[in-house]
């Protein structure tokens, strides 16, 4: 479960930070009405970073009490980063 956290932190960041650049060089847009105003700003990057560790924190809370569900829903968080981040990353790559 460490591991799986680990990751949903480094995916969420990654993906802060690849949709910053690519709203930076005018390549693409954010997708979250949420956040559209924050991005290209010094604050969007450290909202990601505390809300992958506040949301990493509540997964790992619930895993002490119901860990097949905590895991279940971590895996599902990180697959949908994983492609989160490949289609985010595959601006730069066309």
């Amino acid at each position: 479960m460490k591991y799986l956290l680990s990751l949903l932190i480094l995916l969420n960041i990654a993906d802060g930070v690849i949709t910053h650049f690519v709203v930076k060089l005018g390549l693409g847009s954010e997708g979250n009405p949420f956040l559209l105003g924050l991005v290209g700003e010094p604050g969007f990057i450290i909202l990601k970073v505390v809300g992958a560790l506040v949301s990493a924190f509540i997964l790992w809370d619930i895993h002490r009490r119901h860990p097949r569900l905590a895991f279940f829903s971590t895996s599902i968080c990180v697959a949908f980063y994983v492609g989160v981040v490949t289609w985010n990353s595959t601006v730069f790559l066309l």
